[in-house]
């Protein structure tokens, strides 16, 4: 080929070339995983102020009502009668003082289909309460689990015994072995003044019964059942509430053109992104999109398998919590998961993927140029 007819032939790299998440294997310490319990990004300006209930939906509008209220019962002094010992000491369990609990039960669960803006109103809850964001902690069930795995179970009740809130995202019910854990903790929690709030996916078993978790959540969680009061919370995925469809998938060429003309996007061919994923540890993965601008992937195809599908489905609850555009070429995202998949016991958290998946795509149409 002549120089000329090689100079004529337009080129779509630009100064510099995009990332590749499959290049990336990020550790994360012990400290990152207990400075990082907060509400990501996506989550950092929401209020119950911001909050749009829907006027069909009476259970949103009482649900903010009640949060508030108990938001605002979490003031003064901590629960256990004992002050922040300034480091995240041991505070005191089995002491003679009788904890100074408000009236009424210590946590609220808000039981709701996804799309429905739990989280939205577990992140508002964390903001609302009148304490140091020291004081509070926030994360999903993973990575409270990742933190006890981490730190060892006893470091971890001496981490969180002086808090005055922990808030759960997305408590998996269908772990036994780790629901069993987490119980424990939340115990010892209890019984050192920590007020809980949570969310849940829904047990296997009971997929087909309808979106709601509360029986399900209440029996596995077994003796804190009583502290918990459960908030019903009806509606629509407000993800597609009005909004329009996702967009089609693009060509491989314009999801390459629109990566190298992102600074700080990354491009990955799907299959080898998912071979990627086996390969570091979900409690990572949101390190692993760490300063990321948008994510281009090439040739989406249906996922093979559960085991890969789950962690697909941490991944995109990371992307979304961040804010992270996808762009796509290949397949639609409605069509990642088999039949067998949406019909199985982990349906829920396959629809929860899609919908985020399906937002994130939205939000990525104005990296296309024409």
């Amino acid at each position: 080929m002549s120089s000329s007819t090689a100079a004529s032939k337009p080129s779509p790299i630009a100064e510099a070339s995009p990332l590749s998440l499959c290049t990336r294997e990020p550790h994360v310490p012990a400290d990152r995983l207990v400075a990082e319990m907060v509400p990501p990004p996506r989550f950092d300006s929401v209020r119950f102020s911001t909050y749009i209930p829907d006027p069909n939906q009476p259970s949103q509008t009482d649900a903010v009502r009640v949060l508030e209220g108990f938001a605002g019962g979490l003031g003064g002094a901590h629960a256990s009668g004992a002050g922040k010992t300034g480091k995240r000491g041991f505070l005191g369990f089995g002491r003679s003082k009788a904890p100074k609990t408000p009236a009424g039960p210590r946590g609220v669960y808000l039981d709701g289909g996804y799309g429905v803006g739990k989280t939205h109103l577990l992140a508002s809850l964390w903001h609302a309460t009148p304490a140091e964001p020291s004081l509070k902690a926030f994360g999903t069930f993973v990575e409270l689990t990742n933190l006890v795995g981490a730190l060892g179970f006893q470091q971890t009740v001496q981490t969180l015994s002086g808090h005055r809130l922990l808030c759960i995202d997305e408590f998996e019910l269908d772990d036994p072995g780790d629901t069993v854990l987490v119980s424990t903790l939340l115990g010892k929690l209890v019984d050192a003044g920590v007020a809980l709030a949570a969310t849940s996916n829904t047990l296997p078993g009971k997929l087909g019964e309808g979106r709601f978790a509360a029986v399900d959540f209440l029996r596995e969680i077994q003796g804190l059942s009583a502290h918990f009061r459960a908030l019903r919370i009806d509606g629509e995925d407000y993800r597609h509430r009005g909004l329009p469809e996702a967009p089609a998938p693009y060509s491989d060429e314009q999801v390459t053109k629109a990566a190298y003309a992102t600074a700080g996007a990354s491009l990955d061919d799907f299959p080898h992104l998912l071979d990627h994923l086996a390969r570091v540890h979900p409690s990572r993965y949101g390190a692993l999109t760490d300063d990321l601008k948008a994510v281009c992937l090439t040739d989406v195809q249906p996922i093979p398998d559960q085991s890969t599908a789950l962690r697909l489905v941490v991944l995109a609850d990371r992307l979304y919590d961040r804010e992270v555009p996808v762009l796509a070429s290949g397949l639609p995202f409605d069509r990642l998961f088999s039949e067998e998949m949406l019909k199985g016991g982990y349906r829920k958290k396959y629809f929860r993927a899609i919908s985020r998946l399906t937002a994130l795509a939205r939000d990525a149409q104005g990296l296309v140029t024409a």
